[in-house]
């Protein structure tokens, strides 16, 4: 399969979708999800690249903090790209679809390309966005777990998608992001 094709139909029957209302524009939180001035500010740090035309790149490279915290825990190094895909709808500031594939484990980079949908809604007359995240994860259990995140406190691997977002909204409502 490549990055551009989705989930085949027998695959996408796990879909993950996570909401969360954000006090600010729309304009701010796309610039949030696709500039790595800001989204490397947020979630596990790892500032991301887009080329939002069709077709278009998408890659997130790993951190500072992560190398060091592989290397701390006794784990090969990640590699330089860690995310990937390929961008199929960008019409900002409210929809953002694109592929993408975690290679950071290579379990789930074998489980190839997922669809994930990034949808910017409002703000209404409170000033507040809704931002929903979809994420088809489909035959792909590895990666369904990771992103999903585990609800204990401090796990290894972190809160998945949740944890990213509320980050995010952290980050755009006070202007500190968790990691401070």
């Amino acid at each position: 399969m490549t990055s551009t094709e989705t989930v085949p139909a027998e695959r996408a029957t796990t879909v993950q979708v996570h909401r969360i209302f954000i006090k600010a524009e729309p304009e701010r939180i796309w610039q949030a999800i696709i500039d790595p001035e800001w989204n490397g500010r947020y979630g596990y740090g790892a500032a991301a690249e887009y080329d939002l035309s069709p077709g278009g790149s998408y890659r997130s490279f790993a951190s500072e903090g992560m190398k060091q915290a592989s290397a701390e825990m006794g784990y090969p190094p990640p590699p330089e790209v860690i995310v990937d895909g390929e961008v199929i709808v960008a019409e900002p500031p409210h929809e953002l679809v694109q592929t993408w594939r975690m290679l950071m484990d290579p379990t789930t980079a074998a489980e190839g390309f997922s669809r994930l949908t990034y949808d910017i809604a409002g703000p209404g007359p409170d000033g507040v966005c809704r931002l929903t995240v979809t994420h088809e994860v489909g035959g792909m259990p590895a990666l369904d777990a990771l992103v999903r995140g585990s609800e204990e406190l401090g796990a290894p691997g972190g809160g998945g998608w949740d944890w990213v977002l509320s980050d995010l909204k952290s980050l755009l409502e006070t202007g500190s992001g968790f990691a401070g």
